[in-house]
């Protein structure tokens, strides 16, 4: 992969991770999607990865056991690529937050979603550098 410092995250990826954060996930995924087709390098699979987990939340949130599954799994393996940290992006806690999610899930089972407690959707932590200056 390339060089982090080389690359700065498409305007609209941060806008996508600002509506994640406020749990807006359908509205970050329309973002981070747009981020993913605009993008050519092996950066959009950051995007589609972060996208996956907020369409995963959503999929929680109403009820939809099967299609939150799938889509963490699919989110954990394009995440993988990339290192803990990058582009002022906390991977490492958004990985573990979204296993927690897994986790839990899957302890609830199908039957029982309607008992998952959305506390467990923690923003992604994110440190924009172009506004530290």
């Amino acid at each position: 992969m390339p060089k982090s410092e080389f690359i700065r995250l498409h305007p609209r990826a941060i806008i996508g991770i600002e509506y994640f954060n406020q749990k807006r996930y359908f509205e970050a995924h329309e973002e981070l999607e747009a981020a993913w087709k605009a993008e050519k390098g092996q950066i959009r699979e950051l995007y589609r990865g972060i996208l996956q987990i907020g369409v995963a939340y959503y999929h929680i949130q109403n009820q939809n056991y099967k299609g939150g599954k799938v889509m963490l799994e699919r989110a954990n393996k394009w995440l993988a690529l990339f290192p803990d940290k990058i582009l002022g992006i906390n991977l490492q806690k958004l990985l573990i937050d979204s296993d927690m999610v897994y986790q839990t899930l899957l302890l609830l089972g199908p039957e029982n979603i309607g008992d998952f407690n959305p506390i467990l959707f923690q923003p992604v932590i994110f440190i924009n550098p172009e506004k530290e200056n």
